[in-house]
């Protein structure tokens, strides 16, 4: 790994955070620094730090007596997180449609059709992340695009585990479409309407979501049984 103090801690996170995402550290399961510190091959101080980082995020928690354990989700909390990033990636699509130069929609539109033909959910995931953040930094507005990297941060776990439902790919791509065609019209309203119900979990999606979470948790709640 990196030497780096800083970027040691950021890939750390990001290894950390992986796991959780595929279920091998499902919900309520113990992060033992000195345990990590050992699979890593690293100190328990940038674990450490990592961890700190995961639990403002709020994708870990601190409990009395038994330390950092990966934090449970509600469908409430679900459904309140996915909400909210939706609006704030609405005004961003909004934003984008009003705002954005030559330059940054040609970037918006060459980081879509990258995603074009990939099947593999992990795979789709990172060009989908690529592009939501060429669609934040095309609002021209640095705070909004800092809170919104936030949010979606705290976020990624969630959003990566719907890619894997059935169609959900593909669907995902033609959303993509809409919003592009939608903000090179300069169609603001249309815009935040499209990246809004792209974001947003409803019906069978939302289900969909909470049942992937319920079979990561599945493993945690046996053994605490």
């Amino acid at each position: 790994m990196d030497p780096s103090p800083h970027r040691l801690s950021e890939q750390l996170l990001e290894a950390i955070e992986e796991r959780i995402v595929t279920g091998e550290y499902p919900p309520g399961a113990r992060l033992d620094e000195v345990n990590l510190a050992e699979v890593f091959g690293v100190s328990r101080t940038p674990i450490r730090e990592a961890l700190i980082r995961l639990s403002t995020i709020r994708m870990i928690e601190k409990t009395p007596r038994k330390g950092w354990a990966v934090a449970p989700v509600s469908p409430r909390r679900l459904m309140e997180m996915f909400e909210f990033m939706a609006e704030l990636e609405a005004l961003c699509a909004r934003f984008a449609a009003q705002r954005a130069t030559p330059f940054q929609l040609q970037r918006l539109n060459a980081a879509h059709e990258a995603c074009r033909g990939v099947t593999d959910p992990d795979e789709y995931y990172r060009l989908n992340e690529v592009f939501h953040q060429a669609l934040y930094e095309a609002s021209g507005n640095e705070f909004l695009v800092e809170q919104t990297l936030e949010m979606q941060r705290r976020a990624r776990p969630y959003r990566r585990l719907q890619l894997r439902a059935p169609t959900r790919i593909g669907e995902s791509f033609a959303e993509h479409r809409e919003i592009v065609e939608a903000i090179l019209s300069r169609d603001a309203d249309l815009a935040g309407q499209k990246l809004r119900e792209h974001v947003m979990l409803q019906g069978e999606r939302f289900s969909s979501l909470v049942r992937s979470v319920e079979k990561l948790l599945a493993p945690a709640t046996k053994r605490r049984a």
